[in-house]
């Protein structure tokens, strides 16, 4: 769905927040495309449970990011994520099997079922002793939350 789709009602100034998220990628270094939509992540987030468990998660996460962010591909199409998986080495009739089955579907509805409970809506979400720091933010709002200096939701 479009950004705008995903934000109708919720007054979301969506050039802004790109704006702010392309600059806050820059001074992080990381690549960040021209995004127009959003794509379901459920089948890239099973997929990357898979990827843990092989010891490959980081890498994994990391060319999701790429994928998603910067190249702007739908990472709900399997074709998508085995490409992905493809470019990494990882075992492609795996990866089949691991859409396929389903075996890790269980694992990401435990960590949705902690999300909500925990009150968390968005990624990136922060959340250390009761309080909570929502979205990319600055290193020194980061250091607030770790030091105990945050005051709550953030």
């Amino acid at each position: 769905m479009t950004l705008e789709e995903l934000f109708a009602g919720r007054p979301v100034d969506i050039p802004k927040m790109l704006t702010r998220l392309r600059q806050v990628a820059a001074e992080e270094g990381l690549p960040f495309g021209d995004r127009k939509k959003t794509f379901n992540s459920r089948m890239a987030q099973e997929l990357g449970k898979w990827a843990e468990s092989k010891g490959e998660g980081e890498r994994f996460h990391n060319a999701m990011f790429r994928a998603y962010f910067a190249d702007g591909l739908n990472i709900g199409r399997v074709q998508v994520l085995l490409d992905v998986c493809k470019s990494m080495g990882l075992p492609l009739e795996e990866a089949e099997k691991v859409l396929e089955g389903r075996p890790f579907r269980d694992a990401v509805d435990q960590d949705w079922a902690r999300s909500r409970e925990a009150g968390i809506t968005a990624v990136p979400t922060f959340s250390m002793n009761r309080q909570m720091l929502v979205g990319a933010q600055p290193y020194e709002a980061l250091e607030k939350l770790v030091s105990g200096r945050g005051g709550g939701l953030l």
